[in-house]
């Protein structure tokens, strides 16, 4: 039996998240002089923080770019509250998430948290509907412009480019 018949055959609403993984990785920074600047800063790593989701044996990714402390944030503030929850209503259980990050202050690593498990969740239940993301979320318009911003003011034109 494979898992997108589990999970059609049991019905999305007894779909219950089983665990949620979070990982912290550093990633060395790859510029001229072993660093990446913006103008502000410079910096030889960044911290990706990676939150998958599991129920019925499939998965949801999501992630966040941000201090370790947010991975601990998830593991141990918005995993064990998600667990056994019904995974068919993303907005519901980042609405039950919003409480635990009050004392943590909701911008910041809170809401770095939140954010990557959200994604995590969204991305499970499109998984699951065998949908591609863009038709789950709730859609505006048929086309938007593409903008692009940001760069290493270290990189030269041609890696920018």
């Amino acid at each position: 039996m494979t898992s997108r018949t589990t999970a059609g055959q049991a019905g999305l609403a007894d779909c219950r998240i089983d665990a949620v993984d979070v990982h912290a990785f550093e990633v060395p920074t790859d510029g001229p002089d072993g660093t990446e600047q913006d103008g502000t800063l410079e910096w030889d790593s960044t911290t990706m923080i990676l939150v998958r989701v599991h129920v019925c044996g499939r998965s949801g990714l999501g992630y966040t770019y941000g201090d370790l402390s947010v991975a601990s944030f998830v593991t141990s503030k918005l995993a064990l509250l998600l667990r056994r929850q019904d995974v068919t209503a993303p907005p519901a259980l980042r609405h039950r998430m919003a409480p635990q990050i009050r004392n943590a202050g909701r911008p910041g690593v809170g809401a770095m948290a939140v954010s990557a498990v959200d994604v995590a969740l969204w991305d499970l239940k499109a998984r699951l509907l065998d949908l591609p993301l863009i038709h789950l979320l709730p859609a505006y318009h048929d086309r938007v412009p593409v903008y692009g911003s940001g760069g290493f003011t270290n990189y030269s034109l041609d890696r920018l480019t």
